[in-house]
C-alpha cells in the first residue's frame, strides 16, 4: 500500500529509526501513565462543590425571555434535546421531509440561552474552526452563505446557528436554560415523559421551574464535548484572583468581547495558562499579545501542524467551491475520502490541508484498509499505519525545531506520540507564540501541575505567582458511556430498562452483542433517536456525520408517520392514535456483528499516550469481556463514506425493513 502522493515531503523513515522513535513514544507514555485514569478529573457539570459550580455560570445570558416556558403537562410531537448544530439539523431535515412536520411540531431545548451548542458557549480570544468551513458550517448551500474565511471564528459559527434556526422557523421554538432530566417510556400511552427544569432569566433571583412534558418522539444531540473538565488538583478553587474555563470566557476580567480581541485590562498582569490541546493553542497566541508574562502550563504537547488561514475568495467561491447542485456534500466527500485513506484516491483535494495529508488518522475514523483487518493481519496493518504516521509526525516536530528559537523550549514543544493518539491541531501563531519574551513555556515532563495556592501554581516544585488562570483542561469525552449519559439525563425505555445498563452490557438474552441500529436507535427505546458515535461513521469533523443521522432519521420518522396517517381510524380522532417505531432485534445484532467483524483495525489505539480518545489509557488494561463490550461501541470500521453509502442505499430503496413500526391507539374511548 503506497502513501498517497499529497503526503507532505519527508523521508521514509529508516527501520533503525522508527524503533528508536516507537522506544521514544513508549517512555513519553509510561510517563503519563496513572492509577486514577479518568478520576483524576472532576466533570465540573455534575460536582457538588459550590466554588467549582460557579465556574460554570453563563456569562452570556442576555436576560431575555425564552421564546417557550417550560408547561407541566404539554404536549409535542417531537422534542429535541440540543440547540446547537446536531439539533437545529434534526430539526431542518425533519421539516424539509415527507413527514409533513411543522415548526409548531417541535420543541427544542438547551441549557444555554441561545442558540449555537459549544459555539454558544465558547467564545475565548482566538476561537475558530479547526476544519474548513465550507465543509464544517451544515446547511450552506440551503442558505446560501459564504464564509468570510477557510477556517470560521467563532462568532461567525454562532451566527450561523442563529441564521439555521431562523431559515427553518425554529428560532421561535426553543426552551432555553432547560436541562433534561429524564425521560421515561410511558407503554400505555406510547410517548416519552420527560422531565425538564428551566431556570429564570433573571439568574440573581434564582426561580427554577420543574415539570413533565410528553412527547411522540425524543432526539437526544448534546454534543461530543459539552461538559468542562478539571484535574482534581489540590488546592483547587484556593486561588484569589480572577481564574475561568475556556469555555465560560471572563471577559470581565480580561477585557475585549467574542467579538473584540482587544484584552487590555491584562496589560502588566502575570497569566496562567493550564494546558495546552486545542483550545489553548489558539487562546496562548491571543493572550501573548496583551498580558505582560504568559506561563503555559503542559503536560503534554500537542502536535501543530500549519493551518493556512485566508479570507474567502468571492470569485473562487461562485466559479469553483459551490460548483452546482450538491456541492457541499460533493466537497464532503472528497474531503473524508482522503482522511479515510481510501485507494485509489480522489485525483484532485478540493480541500487540501493538513487533514487532507493525514492517511494515518483513518486508525481512529474508519476506512476502506480496516474492514479486511483481523486478529492475523492487525500486525500488519498496525505496521503500515506507523509508517504513513512516522512521515507526517516527523514533519510536525521538524516544524517546531524550525519555529521556536529556543532549542530547549522547541525539544519540550515535540509531540512523541502517533498522530492518532491524541486531538491534532492546526495553528499558525501557536509555536511562534515561544518565541515572544513574556511567554514562557512551564513544561512538567508528563505530570502535571502539582497545585494550586491562593497566589498562583506550583509546577515542579516552583511556585508560579500570577494574577489570572486560565483553565484549558477540556471536556470530558462524548465517546464513552450511553447517549442518556451524554446527555446527562437518565433514560428508561420499555419496562424500565435504563439506557446506561444497556451501554454497560450490549449483550441481548441470547448472548449476542446488539447496542444500536445505524448509531442513531436503539432497541427497547421505542421512538428515541440520538448523536452517538457508537456503531456510526464518524470522520475528523463531526458535522458532516451529524448532517448523515438527521437525514436518517428524518426518514425513518416519515417512514413511521406515514403508516400513521395511512392507518388512522376514520372513527375516532386522529390524537387518539399514535405510531411506535425500533429497530428489529434481528437487525440489531447483524448491525452490531458488521462493527465488531473489524474491531482488529483498532488495533493500533492500543500503546497510545493517555487522553480522552482512551478513556486516559483504560482501554488498555481491560479485561477481555470488558474489551468485547467496549469494542461493539466503537466506529463504524469502513468509514463515513462508506456509512452514508449505507444508508443513502435505504433511503434510495425506500427500505424500512431494518426497523419494526407498529400503528397503536391510545386508551381513550372514542
Amino acid at each position: 500500500m503506497d502513501p498517497p502522493k499529497d503526503l507532505p515531503q519527508a523521508s521514509d523513515p529508516n527501520p533503525n529509526t522508527a524503533t528508536q522513535i516507537h522506544q521514544k513514544y513508549a517512555e513519553e507514555r509510561s510517563k503519563r501513565l496513572r492509577p486514577d485514569g479518568i478520576d483524576q478529573y472532576i466533570n465540573v457539570t455534575s460536582t457538588d462543590n459550590p466554588q467549582l459550580k460557579t465556574l460554570l455560570s453563563d456569562p452570556w445570558d442576555q436576560g431575555t425571555d425564552s421564546p417557550i416556558l417550560l408547561q407541566p403537562g404539554a404536549r409535542y410531537k417531537v422534542l429535541i434535546m440540543g440547540a446547537g448544530y446536531g439539533g437545529l439539523l434534526y430539526a431542518a431535515r425533519l421539516l424539509d421531509s415527507n413527514a409533513g412536520l411543522k415548526p409548531s411540531d417541535l420543541v427544542i431545548i438547551d441549557t444555554a440561552a441561545g442558540f449555537g451548542g459549544t459555539w454558544y458557549w465558547n467564545r475565548y480570544p482566538g476561537l475558530m474552526c479547526d476544519t474548513e468551513s465550507y465543509i464544517y458550517m451544515p446547511l450552506l448551500e440551503e442558505t446560501g452563505y459564504m464564509p468570510k474565511h477557510k477556517y470560521s471564528y467563532g462568532e461567525e459559527l454562532r451566527e450561523h446557528a442563529e441564521r439555521i434556526a431562523k431559515r427553518w422557523g425554529v428560532d421561535g421554538r426553543a426552551m432555553f436554560r432547560t436541562e433534561l432530566q429524564r425521560c421515561v417510556w410511558d407503554e400505555d400511552r406510547c410517548e416519552w415523559a420527560v422531565e425538564l427544569m428551566q431556570r429564570s432569566s433573571a439568574a440573581a433571583d434564582g426561580v427554577v421551574t420543574t415539570g413533565t412534558v410528553y412527547a411522540d418522539f425524543v432526539i437526544l444531540s448534546p454534543g461530543l464535548l459539552n461538559r468542562p473538565k478539571l484535574p482534581l488538583l489540590p488546592g483547587l478553587g484556593s486561588f484569589r484572583g480572577p481564574n475561568f474555563l475556556a469555555a465560560r470566557w471572563d471577559y470581565a476580567a480580561t477585557g475585549g468581547s467574542p467579538s473584540c480581541e482587544q484584552l487590555d485590562r491584562l496589560r502588566g498582569k502575570k497569566v496562567g495558562v493550564v494546558g495546552t490541546g486545542a483550545t489553548a493553542v489558539q487562546i496562548v497566541p491571543a493572550l501573548a499579545k496583551w498580558c505582560d508574562q504568559l506561563y503555559v502550563f503542559q503536560r503534554t504537547p500537542a502536535a501543530v501542524d500549519v493551518r493556512g488561514q485566508r479570507q474567502t475568495n468571492r470569485d473562487e467561491w461562485m466559479n469553483d467551491i459551490q460548483a452546482g447542485p450538491g456541492w457541499q456534500q460533493a466537497r464532503r466527500h472528497n474531503f473524508l475520502s482522503f482522511g479515510a485513506n481510501t485507494q485509489p484516491g480522489e485525483p484532485v483535494d478540493m480541500v487540501s490541508d493538513g487533514w487532507t495529508s493525514f492517511p494515518s488518522y483513518s486508525v481512529l475514523t474508519g476506512g476502506p484498509a480496516a474492514i479486511n483487518v483481523t486478529m492475523d493481519t492487525a500486525g500488519e496493518y498496525l505496521s503500515e499505519m506507523h509508517r504513513l504516521d512516522l512521515i507526517r509526525s516527523n514533519k510536525i516536530r521538524e516544524r517546531v525545531s524550525a519555529v521556536v528559537t529556543d532549542e530547549s523550549t522547541a525539544a519540550k514543544l515535540q509531540a512523541w506520540y502517533p498522530g492518532w493518539c491524541k486531538r491534532p491541531t492546526f495553528h499558525d501563531e501557536y509555536l511562534e507564540a515561544f518565541n515572544r519574551p513574556n511567554v514562557h513555556l512551564v513544561d512538567t515532563d508528563g505530570r502535571g501541575v502539582d497545585r494550586i495556592v491562593e497566589t498562583g501554581i506550583v509546577a515542579n516544585g516552583e511556585l508560579h505567582d500570577l494574577d489570572v488562570i486560565v483553565f484549558s483542561t477540556g471536556f470530558e469525552a462524548g465517546t464513552f458511556g450511553s447517549p442518556a449519559r451524554r446527555s446527562g439525563a437518565q433514560v428508561f425505555g420499555r419496562e424500565g430498562k435504563s439506557m446506561d445498563a444497556k451501554w454497560a452490557d450490549p449483550r441481548a438474552d441470547d448472548g449476542q452483542i446488539s447496542l444500536t441500529m445505524h448509531g442513531i436507535c436503539a432497541r427497547g427505546f421505542p421512538n428515541m433517536f440520538f448523536t452517538s458515535s457508537d456503531q456510526a461513521g464518524i470522520a475528523s469533523v463531526f458535522t458532516p456525520s451529524l448532517d448523515a443521522f438527521a437525514k436518517h432519521v428524518a426518514f425513518i420518522v416519515s417512514k413511521s408517520l406515514e403508516r400513521l396517517e395511512k392507518g388512522r381510524s376514520k372513527d375516532c380522532p386522529a390524537h387518539e392514535h399514535a405510531v411506535v417505531v425500533e429497530p428489529t432485534a434481528e437487525a440489531e445484532a447483524v448491525w452490531a456483528s458488521r462493527v465488531l467483524s473489524a474491531a482488529a483495525s483498532l488495533a493500533p489505539m492500543g500503546g497510545c499516550t493517555p487522553s480522552y480518545f482512551n478513556a486516559e489509557a483504560k482501554m488498555d488494561s481491560m479485561p477481555m469481556d470488558e474489551q468485547i463490550k467496549a469494542a461493539a461501541t466503537t466506529r463504524w470500521p469502513a468509514g463515513l463514506n462508506d456509512f452514508v453509502d449505507v444508508l443513502e442505499g435505504l433511503w434510495n430503496a425506500n427500505d424500512d425493513s431494518d426497523f419494526d413500526i407498529r400503528l397503536v391507539q391510545r386508551p381513550i374511548s372514542c
